[in-house]
């Protein structure tokens, strides 16, 4: 069992990376420009809370 070790580390290390690269390449794929552009502006949309009437 202690020779299989190495093994499970490495490849648990090659699948974690296959999976990191997969997701950078969805949240950057040209189909998610749109939802990222949308939520790129939420901090903005939302409205003052502090904000005061000009009477």
């Amino acid at each position: 069992m202690e020779y299989i070790t190495p093994y499970l580390s490495a490849f648990s290390t090659v699948i974690g990376l296959v999976f990191f690269i997969g997701i950078i390449w969805w949240a950057w794929s040209p189909g998610r420009k749109k939802a990222n552009m949308e939520s790129a502006e939420l901090p903005f949309d939302i409205p003052d809370e502090f904000r005061k009437d000009p009477s």
